[in-house]
């Protein structure tokens, strides 16, 4: 058999989309629309999510399944992953902190869709890991080490922050860091279930919280 090559990786990325789409629409009245925003929709047919997988889960990286990248942590499903990102509503130009990197998927879409990202990654081998795809695609996103529920105090405000990992309530410290008007998508819960909640913040500085859909993510990590 011969090996794979990139349109045959290209065609599992549109197979993956569509079955992206296929979820949006099951969950239309969960999330209040039913297709995923076009602009998001094309950063993900471009970006090569199975260089963002360990590589002998290349093939798998399609499939609308979470994947292991180590760590006992995993790769969110495509939807979920997607989800998240049409969520933030994101604009280019807009400066955004992701808490959680991984190996840097979706920093990568996020990129992709013109933001700018600051990325902190409690895992050293996944920062590192994430550093080397994020570059090898062009793709210029600040990584550092560190317990990501403090922020990145030195480059805030952030009009939008992704957290993939599940915390009972939004830290404290990305609250703050929240630009007023700027919006937070964090799983807010404990460690079975969660609910993948949109957390906005008013001119006055409160913060608002609207439940999605039920998730379920690893407990978001704090540094001793």
């Amino acid at each position: 058999m011969k090996p794979m090559g990139e349109q045959h990786l290209a065609l599992l990325r549109r197979h993956m989309v569509e079955i992206v789409d296929l979820h949006f629409d099951l969950a239309s009245e969960e999330l209040g629309k039913d297709s995923v925003d076009p602009d998001l929709r094309a950063a993900l047919l471009r970006v090569p999510r199975h260089l963002f997988v360990p590589h002998q889960l290349a093939v798998a990286a399609y499939q609308d399944t979470p994947l292991p990248i180590g760590f006992d942590k995993t790769i969110s499903q495509p939807f979920i992953g997607a989800l998240m990102l049409d969520l933030l509503g994101l604009a280019p130009g807009q400066r955004v902190l992701e808490v959680g990197t991984g190996l840097g998927w979706q920093a990568a879409v996020m990129s992709a869709l013109g933001a700018r990202v600051w990325s902190v990654e409690i895992v050293e081998e996944f920062a590192e890991g994430a550093r080397l795809r994020l570059a090898a695609e062009d793709h210029d996103v600040e990584i550092r080490v560190g317990d990501g529920s403090r922020g990145w105090g030195e480059h805030a405000p952030f009009d939008r922050i992704l957290v993939t990992a599940a915390a009972p309530a939004p830290p404290t410290a990305l609250g703050e860091q929240l630009a007023p008007g700027g919006r937070m998508v964090i799983p807010l819960g404990g460690k079975d279930v969660q609910q993948l909640s949109v957390v906005t913040k008013a001119a006055d500085g409160i913060l608002t919280m609207r439940e999605i859909l039920p998730v379920r993510f690893t407990q978001l990590e704090t540094a001793t």
